[in-house]
């Protein structure tokens, strides 16, 4: 997938204010649009300039599209780090996928899921009433906290527009309560924290979407939790029970006799809390202790004597 530099394709500059965007997207649209333009290649450049209206005319798309494209220059190779849009809160008038769909890879792949699942505006129809939007915001969490729950100092960047139609960061910061058994995908709901209510109505909610940070030992799917088991040969080979470090306590895990590297062993409900609980599911990798000392060397020797073992017999059978 190529990066595309929207800022280019409307011809301003990156500190636009939002009418020098309006103003470039209106000529653009005069020259290219499919209906007046004898340009060959009008309706293919109307829809990348659609495109980068589209994106650099949205607040909230835009301070994420400039906060990811820093030092990424038209048309190279490019892939969005994963979660690189966490921790923006985002109102509910993004793109579903199918409305997508009429974009480029690029922009789907950035925006395609923004702001819809969850969020959307709710109207009360009495008078003026309006109740507010619901915002929404994806936000990482340590796997630890899906085991105790914990409270969490969160904070969002919020893209507000200056009073020079420029688009700053603003930072707002929440205390939020992780309920035990949290998973990833799993929506928490802050009554009252999206967007004010016109009229006097109710304001709209803040849908946190969990995702859990890199673990350098587990890594969660659903409510159950992967991790690689490394075990000595002996242990591998005659057999033992282990003792395996959660996120919080340990599990004593029992190792068959004779387990190869890449067998997977299932711990019921040693993954993340829930009704029911998920799994532990251990990849087991055999670890050779290093020859490097005399002693060492010399049981290695002793084992290539007198154990009858060929590990690529079975290649040439």
């Amino acid at each position: 997938m190529q990066f595309k530099d929207y800022y280019q394709t409307l011809g301003v500059a990156r500190d636009a204010t939002a009418d020098d965007i309006k103003k470039a997207f209106r000529r653009l649209a005069r020259k290219y649009h499919p209906d007046v333009s004898r340009e060959p290649d009008a309706e293919l450049r109307m829809q990348e300039v659609n495109e980068a209206n589209a994106v650099l005319s949205d607040p909230e798309k835009r301070a994420a599209y400039d906060q990811l494209g820093r030092g990424h220059r038209p048309g190279e190779d490019f892939r969005p780090p994963p979660d690189w849009d966490a921790g923006f809160e985002f109102s509910g008038q993004g793109y579903s996928p199918r409305e997508a769909a009429g974009f480029s890879d690029f922009f789907s792949e950035l925006f395609g899921r923004m702001g819809g699942a969850h969020a959307g505006a709710r109207y009360a129809h009495a008078g003026f009433r309006a109740q507010g939007e619901d915002h929404h915001a994806k936000v990482l969490l340590d796997l630890e906290d899906a085991f105790s729950g914990a409270t969490r100092q969160i904070s969002l960047r919020v893209p507000k527009t200056d009073a020079q139609g420029r688009v700053q960061l603003a930072t707002r910061t929440l205390n939020v309560k992780i309920p035990r058994g949290v998973h990833a995908g799993q929506v928490i709901r802050l009554a009252g924290q999206g967007a004010p209510g016109m009229g006097g109505a109710p304001a709209g909610d803040l849908l946190l979407e969990v995702q859990f940070k890199p673990h350098p030992r587990f890594r969660p799917e659903g409510r159950d939790l992967h991790r690689i088991l490394p075990v000595a040969p002996w242990e591998a080979a005659l057999g033992a029970v282990v003792a395996v470090d959660l996120p919080h306590g340990s599990v004593k895990v029992r190792i068959p006799e004779g387990a190869q590297s890449g067998r997977q062993l299932r711990v019921r409900g040693h993954g993340i809390p829930g009704q029911p609980p998920g799994d532990l599911l251990l990849d087991i990798q055999v670890v050779l202790p290093p020859a490097s000392t005399p002693k060492a060397r010399e049981l290695y020797e002793t084992m290539a004597r007198e154990l009858a073992f060929d590990p690529r017999g079975q290649e040439r059978a």
